[in-house]
């Protein structure tokens, strides 16, 4: 697995990122046969450190967790616990759709977009309705099953999920919906 472990204007030393390196090893490795890559990042929020971590596995999913601590290695510490919870309660289905799918999730690009908010001055009427672009990423949208994609929404933690959909050509989304239940939006 490669790691990338960095810190936000903070100094990172050798003895926490290979204690990073073993504890999340051993707890990804439990749970997931082939993990990728590992992403990492330290940060410092007004007394606490706080730990960010993204695990992308072999199957396409993205497991993230982040957690608090007033020392670094206990923010780090509680992370690679969330980390590993998810893992633990999603290991059969991990496994599962790994079996069923003998070839790597399928991925093609995409451009997103983020857009300035508007202020809100008193109920002023905006110069145009179209909305001030502040920043354009690429980023990729995976082929997946719906079961799939629920599943990517849990362990990554997100609101919504894109994706397209096993053997169709539009693109769909799932997404958690105000009365705790999962919505899905299929383009006919």
């Amino acid at each position: 697995m490669r790691y990338q472990i960095s810190g936000k204007q903070i100094d990172i030393g050798d003895a926490l990122q290979v204690h990073v390196k073993t504890e999340l090893g051993e707890a990804v490795k439990k749970y997931a046969e082939r993990p990728t890559d590992a992403n990492v990042v330290f940060s410092k929020s007004s007394y606490e450190f706080v730990c960010e971590a993204t695990v992308h596995l072999s199957t396409g999913l993205t497991a993230s967790a982040k957690a608090h601590a007033t020392d670094i290695y206990g923010s780090f510490d509680s992370c690679c616990a969330k980390m590993e919870k998810q893992l633990r309660r999603y290991k059969r289905r991990l496994k599962d759709h790994h079996r069923d799918r003998s070839e790597p999730v399928e991925l093609f690009g995409a451009s997103s977009y983020i857009l300035a908010s508007e202020p809100d001055t008193d109920a002023q009427e905006p110069e145009t309705l179209q909305p001030m672009i502040i920043a354009e990423m690429q980023t990729k949208i995976a082929t997946l099953s719906v079961g799939e994609a629920v599943m990517q929404m849990e362990i990554s933690g997100s609101p919504v999920v894109v994706f397209r959909k096993d053997g169709k050509e539009g693109v769909n989304v799932v997404y958690r919906r105000d009365d705790g239940n999962i919505g899905w939006i299929d383009p006919s």
